[in-house]
């Protein structure tokens, strides 16, 4: 009914799934569908000069035939050479996307491409599904650190202070010197009621002079010793 392609990858987050958009590849499309993830497609199936824009659902294929299977409006199982699906794709700018489960990642993510997608669905989606999410994201990638700190934050948001100390100290053994996991660890520690750990942490947090997150590890320093100030 007229929707754009932002509101397709819009639609599906809110049900805590991950909308993935796939680089304008005829291979990507069919490294998806051979493992088994439906790939939606924008299609111009209209007759020139006429425009028809119309989203279709590629299901299968069969190479050696050369012909793609899709759920196309109510034909549930339609045949196409793979000459006229790209002939009909191409006006897109061959625009094509999948939905994932959480716990899942597209055959041809990217670490980049894929991080923000699970950005994009944490604004909207459910909490138990960023978890499930960031955790996939991280058994692929262990060493992106700003997967690790949103998997912490999202635990720290729910009050799982032990599951986001969990996070960040593997981080942190593989990132000793990350300016931002040790201030966040630091931070949970504190609230955790260890402010001596915490105190060690933020102190190295602290010997880079000159980063982006100075004023937030000396808001975190001023927090620690505050507290130590009045359990003493």
């Amino acid at each position: 009914h007229g929707s754009l392609q932002i509101e397709m990858l819009a639609a599906s987050r809110r049900y805590s799934r991950v909308s993935y958009q796939l680089a304008p590849r005829f291979d990507d499309l069919l490294r998806e569908v051979a493992a088994g993830n439906p790939v939606i497609v924008l299609q111009d199936t209209g007759v020139w000069p006429i425009t028809n824009w119309h989203y279709a659902v590629v299901i299968g294929f069969d190479y050696p035939a050369g012909e793609l299977y899709l759920r196309s409006g109510e034909t549930k199982r339609l045949a196409i050479p793979f000459t006229i699906f790209e002939y009909t794709w191409k006006k897109s700018n061959y625009w094509a996307m999948v939905t994932m489960p959480p716990a899942r990642i597209p055959a041809t993510a990217t670490e980049p491409g894929y991080l923000a997608a699970i950005s994009a669905m944490e604004r909207v989606g459910e909490a138990s599904g960023t978890i499930s999410a960031y955790s996939a994201f991280l058994e692929r990638w262990p060493d992106n650190v700003a997967a690790s700190v949103g998997l912490a934050n999202r635990h720290y948001a729910l009050g799982a202070l032990k599951e986001a100390e969990a996070v960040l100290r593997r981080a942190v053994a593989r990132h000793p010197d990350s300016v931002p996991l040790l201030n966040n660890l630091a931070q949970i520690l504190s609230d955790l009621g260890r402010n001596s750990e915490a105190l060690v942490l933020v102190e190295q947090a602290m010997q880079p002079k000159e980063n982006p997150f100075a004023a937030a590890v000396r808001e975190t320093h001023a927090l620690i010793l505050q507290r130590m100030g009045e359990n003493r």
